[in-house]
């Protein structure tokens, strides 16, 4: 119901634009956040962001390198990533949260995409 698309390789410094469409639902009424997972590693919040848009959240290391949005009429999310960094490179997954206002919190995530691979060189 969630399909995250984007991902690709990049170079240090280069920018990718992640989407995230939902299908079969609408997650209008739903905060909306992107995770990522490196390898070894646990899942973790990367940004949110409200019902409407009104509301953003970010991981301390992606504050002015990336930007979340949406687009309730197209039942999309994007995550843009700029400035990417070798540190960067993860599966990144969107999710739909349980309530309106966002959440950092993976607990408040109940629907999951698949995953996209970012993979940034150095």
């Amino acid at each position: 119901q969630l399909q995250a698309s984007g991902g690709g390789l990049v170079q240090t410094g280069g920018s990718l634009r992640l989407s995230c469409a939902a299908s079969g639902r609408t997650f209008s009424n739903n905060c909306m956040g992107w995770f990522r997972q490196a390898p070894g590693n646990e899942r973790e919040f990367v940004a949110a962001i409200s019902w409407n848009g009104g509301s953003t959240y970010y991981l301390d290391s992606m504050k002015g390198r990336f930007v979340i949005s949406r687009d309730n009429a197209k039942n999309t999310v994007y995550l843009q990533m700029n400035s990417l960094k070798p540190e960067d490179t993860a599966v990144y997954y969107c999710a739909a949260g349980r309530t309106a206002t966002a959440s950092t919190r993976l607990s408040q995530y109940n629907y999951w995409g698949q995953g996209t691979l970012v993979t940034v060189s150095s």
